[in-house]
């Protein structure tokens, strides 16, 4: 593997929870009703220093998707996924956006998520809702 670049964002900044590196900016959340196998999800129009896991379909509350999981460039850690394709014409507006899991990522204040017992015992499929 070559050298390793990482993007510094300037900010409201989500980072990794494990490393820290910058993830993504306040200002590019497009929605906070999403929802992981963690719990709360946002999405994102672009998210920056990740790598894309191999596509696959996958079956979420609002339909069947075409997604790739994306990890964490400074350790590797699964930090969301990225929508692209939506199946479903209503879920179009998906499609080239990423999940970030906020349980998996710093908020812009250094705050993490932590999963509340409900979520943990629901265990719902990632999608939004």
């Amino acid at each position: 593997m070559g050298k390793l670049f990482v993007v510094n964002l300037e900010g409201k900044i989500y980072s990794c929870k494990h490393c820290r590196t910058h993830l993504a900016l306040y200002e590019d959340i497009v929605s906070k009703a999403f929802h992981s196998r963690h719990g709360k999800a946002y999405l994102f129009n672009k998210v920056a220093n990740v790598f894309l896991g191999e596509k696959e379909e996958r079956q979420m509350i609002t339909g069947m998707h075409t997604v790739a999981d994306i990890f964490c460039v400074g350790c590797g850690s699964i930090v969301g996924w990225k929508y692209e394709t939506a199946h479903e014409k209503s879920q179009k507006y998906k499609e080239g956006k990423s999940v970030l899991e906020r349980f998996k990522v710093a908020g812009p204040d250094g705050s993490s998520y932590w999963m509340n017992h409900e979520a943990h015992v629901g265990g719902s499929d990632a999608d939004d809702v």
